[in-house]
């Protein structure tokens, strides 16, 4: 008969050796999923999607290859839009209950012109250094899309069937005019203007300040994007007998009128609960701050000190901003004509109509026309969804220890203005930990931490999951 104390010592080894085999086994398929995440990555970067003689169709066509390898029929993968020029991936998980409005996934394919004189290494090579990955579009916004096709691909190889269709939306002209991406998705893919909401990679981060609080940053709402002409007139004439009404100083005093008009506070939910979240994280004078607009203040010392900082400013109002300016035909001739561009960020449900007459007022020189640019598209904020956002706090707390989500309001727009305008609530959430201060997006040397991005695709694998098995969604 074995003795007393052997046979615990054997079921101790036994115990000890299975864990072992597990925590290699983990870590073997963590190694795994890297290095094929890796590869797709690489095969984004690695193809030149700018509008400036690059391919975004060839990502796309990529795309559907790969996930058509997985196991998805090819009539659940379809690259479509309205020219070959600028094609998008429309890829569907299939769900339990076809009758289920769809959940999208958003990234997009495209990114904006690089320079090779300009950046360290060719921009369209991956390469990695130091624990980054450098290349245009590491972080804006081939990380986020090659995050949703390397879990597309794990979901389809472990035989996921979520309780609904999760619908992969890669679109090809995010970075200019949406007009062949998600504006012409939304009016012709009834999956994508009628999903339940969308989760979209391109907006939303996570930070840590210096304290050591991690925020989890989640897009909620856009501001709607509106620019203005400011046109000043004048018959002109010879520059030697110069006239008291000239075309750029009346255009420069309007814009000097401009620069001083601050437009009123304003707030929706999502900018309550932002200011409120976001003194959690900070201490003394600024938490102060930050709990007075969370209470909805509109004016006050608080608000003052809340506007003189840019980033947290942006948030309280609408914004108008000189960005262009042209004026004068000859330098021995007197100006005809000046004009410059200003834009605005408007805050949403403000009238842009109204921004035009308030634009109109501070002008005060009818000689100064005032018009739009083009349309602007309205982008209502989105809820804070009771199926979403508990999902969303309780997994961000298991990544990043103790951190705070924060639904946030954008300043930039991204491809969920259209679907927002359209009915359909989006919500960014990158999952990608940065430092705002390091953020290269559309830069020089545009990187993304090597740690960060894997981890975020583990953070949108358990997500996706999360949300869509019947036992584990939340109601």
């Amino acid at each position: 008969m074995p003795s007393l104390i052997v046979m615990p010592f054997r079921r101790a080894l036994i115990s000890a050796v299975a864990l072992l085999v597990s925590f290699v086994a983990s870590k073997a398929g963590a190694q795994n999923e890297d290095a094929a995440h890796r590869e797709i990555f690489r095969e984004l970067v690695e193809i030149n999607t700018s509008p400036d003689g690059g391919d975004v169709s060839r990502a796309a066509r990529l795309v559907a290859g790969r996930l058509i390898a997985a196991g998805y029929p090819e009539t659940d993968v379809r690259v479509i839009g309205p020219h070959d020029q600028c094609l998008n991936v429309v890829a569907t998980l299939r769900g339990q209950n076809a009758s289920s409005k769809p959940i999208l996934l958003l990234a997009h394919l495209d990114v904006v012109p690089a320079k090779r004189s300009d950046w360290t290494h060719d921009p369209y090579v991956l390469r990695e250094t130091d624990g980054w990955f450098y290349g245009r579009g590491a972080i804006d916004n081939k990380a986020g899309a090659s995050v949703l096709v390397a879990d597309m691909v794990r979901w389809k190889r472990e035989r996921f069937t979520p309780d609904r269709d999760v619908v992969l939306v890669l679109t090809c002209d995010e970075e200019t005019s949406a007009q062949a991406g998600m504006q012409w998705l939304v009016a012709n893919v009834p999956a994508v203007s009628s999903a339940e909401y969308a989760l979209n990679t391109d907006a939303g981060e996570v930070t840590r300040s210096k304290s050591g609080h991690t925020a989890f940053n989640m897009q909620a709402a856009e501001k709607v994007y509106a620019s203005f002409t400011l046109e000043a007139t004048n018959p002109g004439g010879h520059s030697s007998i110069p006239r008291p009404d000239n075309a750029i100083y009346a255009l420069a005093a309007a814009l000097g009128r401009l620069s001083k008009h601050v437009f009123p506070v304003q707030y929706h939910d999502v900018t309550h609960t932002f200011f409120a979240r976001s003194a959690q994280l900070e201490g003394g004078e600024l938490a102060q701050d930050l709990r007075a607009a969370g209470r909805g203040e509109t004016s006050g010392p608080a608000i003052e000190r809340l506007s003189r900082i840019p980033h947290l400013g942006a948030g309280l109002r609408t914004t108008c901003v000189a960005t262009m300016l042209t004026g004068g035909h000859a330098e021995n001739a007197l100006p005809q004509s000046a004009t410059a561009t200003v834009n605005c960020r408007v805050f949403p449900g403000v009238d842009v109509a109204e921004v035009q007459r308030t634009l109109v007022a501070v002008v005060a020189d009818s000689t100064i026309r005032v018009n739009p640019v083009a349309p602007a598209t309205p982008s209502p904020p989105s809820p804070l969804r009771k199926d979403l956002m508990p999902v969303l706090e309780q997994l961000a707390r298991e990544f990043w220890a103790q951190a705070v989500v924060i639904p946030g309001m954008s300043a930039g727009a991204t491809d969920g203005l259209y679907l927002r305008n359209a009915g359909v609530p989006v919500y960014g959430v990158s999952g990608i930990l940065m430092d705002p201060a390091d953020d290269r997006s559309h830069g020089l040397d545009e990187r993304v931490p090597v740690k960060s991005l894997f981890e975020s695709r583990e953070f949108w694998y358990q997500l996706v999951k999360r949300l869509t098995t019947p036992s584990t969604s939340a109601t």
